[in-house]
């Protein structure tokens, strides 16, 4: 049985796949980014998914790809917990990048991320090249759920969020001052926490003031990521890939045209692609 995880901060998406049978079944638990998170607590969210303990030992590959994947060593923390917990399985871990990447294309294209965080990367038909470094959620992560989060709360202690809008927000959200400052400074996945005001957003798009953030947020995207890939794109196509992307959909697509741009693809999630580009690559066997 083959085991595919496609992860972000917020969530995980698991599919146990049968080839034999052609059975899936489909699984989902909290974020496992090992940038964020200790070995302990990446293991704990695992052994505590009644699901995946009780087909552990008959799961033998394991391909993981996951937010935080993109340095040596946190692909061997990986590597350790899933291998301490499927006893019987190879694992092969890899970026998420890889996984959009797999999901939207076989050949070379810009591909882009905008989940509760962001990415862009220029898939070259083997291998994946970065014009710039991920500096995470803090500095970067332009156009993703946490930019979005923080965009509102600053809206919001400004005075400068539609008084009607005001009161929406602090009906659906606790935003005691010190509850949210407890949240950002002491909790570990602040990037979470911020990412959770998100769907607010796209809830609320009706108002003007909604609008012109959105589109604010998706070009400060498209200028400080994807028009690095400018050369690429004049023959290349683009994908994205992320709930951000998907709920903000027309918004993108307006902004690319105003710089020739077209995006090919916007998927929401990557996971039901990887089943079948893992099927037809084989890239496993039973």
């Amino acid at each position: 049985m083959i085991l595919i995880a496609e992860s972000g901060s917020t969530k995980c998406d698991w599919v146990l796949l049968n080839l034999t049978k052609n059975e899936t079944k489909k699984i989902r638990t909290k974020g496992l980014n090992p940038a964020i998170l200790k070995k302990k607590e990446l293991k704990k969210v695992i052994s505590e998914n009644k699901d995946l303990a009780k087909h552990k030992e008959s799961i033998k590959s394991i391909y993981f790809f996951g937010a935080g994947c993109n340095t040596t060593k946190n692909k061997n923390k990986v590597h350790l917990v899933l291998n301490s917990f499927f006893k019987n399985a190879s694992t092969i871990v890899e970026e998420d990048t890889m996984a959009a990447v797999y999901a939207t294309t076989k050949t070379q294209a810009v591909v882009c991320i905008l989940g509760t965080g962001s990415n862009c990367c220029y898939y070259n038909g083997s291998t994946i090249i970065n014009r710039s470094t991920s500096l995470g959620y803090i500095v970067m992560d332009e156009g993703s759920g946490n930019h979005f989060g923080k965009e509102l709360l600053k809206a919001y202690y400004y005075h400068q969020m539609p008084e009607e809008l005001r009161i929406k927000f602090e009906e659906k959200y606790d935003l005691r001052e010190k509850k949210v400052i407890k949240k950002l400074y002491q909790s570990k996945t602040p990037n979470k926490y911020l990412a959770n005001f998100a769907p607010f957003v796209f809830e609320n798009e009706s108002y003007v003031f909604m609008k012109d953030l959105i589109n604010e947020v998706m070009n400060t995207f498209i200028k400080n990521h994807i028009l690095q890939y400018s050369k690429e794109l004049e023959t290349v196509p683009l994908h994205f890939v992320g709930s951000i992307a998907y709920h903000g959909k027309e918004y993108i697509e307006n902004l690319l045209k105003r710089h020739q741009l077209k995006a090919s693809s916007i998927i929401q999630r990557p996971i039901d692609n990887l089943i079948e580009y893992i099927k037809k690559e084989n890239k496993f066997s039973n």
